[in-house]
């Protein structure tokens, strides 16, 4: 098969200027980029001046756990919309992989957000068999990391101590398969269970691994806010800083690639920390550590409803919850966590809460509460009890327009969504136009130029996953390219629910995106396993 865009303004990935021209595609591949180029029996788009680049790729994702569900291509569609081909998957520790497969603790795998489940195809311990299952049986390209969380879950479940010596050799060694294997890093989620109770010399193990491979660990620090339950100290040095401080003792003294997982700035409160946290990653680049960032193009992201409660209130019994000492302590705390961090209950939107109680969907707490005739405080706790405290929150703020301004420029930042497409409720709204934004700030001159814009989404991210013939409109590459209008994007209007400025989206060289159509047909199988090397 063989296809011709032609009339092209083609951004090849490299960071250089655009130039026009057409490019060959034949069955997968890139076969020839030029000008006036003719080819007998191909089908020809002229494309009249609109651009190129290669398929965008998403530097931070959790789609391993979608690329293996049984119906998988509506859960990859919003990103075809939005330009996206490939993902770099198994971020914050919670990779499909790395595990034994006869493990006692698979429910562990996934830390709660993901698992698997009655709707995925099967269980896949290594990257091998992951890679066996969704290679041209998936939509798009997917690259994983291996998670320590997943990885110490296999071993010890959500054991709260130190590995003994078996434990963490047999972690480690699973960890290595996957990197032999083709896992394109590891990932560390210093957050969640049980990657929350591992010591530093456990994680400098993980990191001298990643250093012997040369690939990058991913890290989701402890403390992305002012003030955490991370550390005790509520005072002095606010806890993102604290957190950095960490990943520079880890990597300290090694050459490794140190990728710090979505750069925000949790509540007002820490957005104070933006020139810092530049300071320590370019502290560390100049003792020889590859430290780089990423960051997405939202203002909030996504959390569960009890967010704000502190883990001894859950644990009490309902009715010890409504009791008046309980409820008034939970209510000083909330108030005082809400101060430290800089947000209120107008920043916490109802994403879901269950079956019967959409009409909460989309609304604050403050809203709701108002809606209800209650104060704030007992609003959501009515809010927590119909969820059985598992609702899911949009919240925010973890960025302002002027920080993504300024970290978007940055030359070690790359792009991502951190976004997953959700059964049920309100979504995140990274999954519909995150990387149609970033090229809208660059085009309307808040972001960075266009050539690196396009570089930070396609060959940057290639080379620090180490893709091979990904990420570049070159001859001889894969054909996942992605053509947009600049003039609908400068002019798009974002956070409609819906992407903007792009107009056709290839695969492997299937045009899979053409306007409104997708060919969800040819999605089934477009998608291929991409192995570090």
């Amino acid at each position: 098969m063989k296809q011709l865009l032609k009339n092209a303004k083609i951004y090849d990935g490299t960071g250089n200027d655009a130039f026009f021209g057409d490019i060959l595609i034949e069955d997968d591949k890139i076969a020839q980029i030029g000008e006036g180029i003719r080819c007998d029996g191909a089908e020809v788009f002229d494309l009249k001046g609109l651009s190129v680049s290669s398929g965008f790729f998403d530097a931070h994702s959790h789609n391993d756990w979608f690329a293996i569900k049984k119906e998988p291509v509506q859960y990859f569609a919003p990103f075809i919309r939005q330009g996206i081909t490939s993902f770099i998957t198994g971020n914050c520790g919670l990779s499909a992989v790395g595990f034994s497969g006869d493990t006692a603790h698979l429910d562990k795998i996934g830390g709660g957000l993901f698992g698997y489940r009655e709707d995925t195809t099967g269980v896949y311990p290594s990257v091998r068999e992951f890679f066996d299952a969704i290679d041209r049986n998936n939509p798009c390209n997917i690259a994983v990391l291996v998670g320590n969380c997943s990885a110490r879950a296999g071993v010890a479940g959500y054991a709260s101590r130190a590995l003994t010596g078996e434990e963490s050799a047999q972690m480690l060694a699973a960890m290595e398969q996957a990197l032999q294997e083709g896992a394109c890093g590891t990932s560390l989620g210093l957050m969640y269970e049980p990657g929350i109770y591992s010591p530093i010399e456990e994680l400098k193990q993980i990191a001298r691994l990643s250093e012997k491979y040369d690939r990058p660990m991913t890290v989701h620090p402890r403390a992305c806010s002012a003030v955490s339950m991370a550390y005790p100290q509520l005072l002095g040095r606010p806890h993102l800083l604290r957190a950095l401080d960490e990943l520079h003792e880890i990597a300290r003294g090694s050459k490794m690639k140190l990728q710090y997982s979505h750069a925000i700035f949790v509540g007002r409160k820490s957005f104070r920390c933006k020139d810092e946290l530049k300071q320590i990653i370019y502290r560390m680049r100049s003792e020889g550590i590859d430290a780089g960032f990423d960051i997405y193009s939202e203002l909030l992201g996504v959390s569960v409803i009890t967010v704000v409660m502190p883990t001894w209130y859950q644990a009490l019994s309902p009715e010890d919850k409504r009791k008046p000492f309980n409820k008034l302590r939970f209510a000083v705390l909330a108030a005082a966590t809400c101060k430290l961090l800089g947000f209120d209950w107008n920043d916490i939107q109802i994403a879901y809460i269950g079956p019967g109680h959409e009409q909460y969907e989309g609304k604050t707490v403050a809203q709701i509460a108002k809606e209800m005739g209650k104060s704030n405080v007992d609003a959501y706790l009515d809010l927590c009890e119909m969820s059985d405290f598992k609702g899911r929150v949009n919240m925010g703020p973890y960025s302002t327009p002027e920080i993504v301004s300024d970290l978007s420029k940055d030359e070690v930042c790359l792009y991502m969504t951190d976004a997953w497409v959700e059964e049920h409720g309100i979504q995140n709204p990274a999954i519909y136009d995150c990387f149609p934004k970033f090229l809208k700030f660059s085009l309307c001159g808040t972001g960075d130029t266009m050539p690196r814009t396009i570089r930070k989404m396609t060959g940057a991210v290639a080379d620090r996953f180490s893709i091979s013939g990904r990420g570049y409109v070159k001859s001889g590459y894969y054909a996942d390219l992605t053509v947009f209008d600049e003039e609908a994007l400068k002019n798009g209007v974002p956070d409609q629910g819906k992407p903007f400025g792009i107009e056709k989206v290839f695969i492997n060289g299937r045009l899979v995106l053409d306007g409104e159509r997708l060919d969800t047909q040819a999605l089934r199988s477009t998608g291929r396993a991409l192995r570090s090397r």
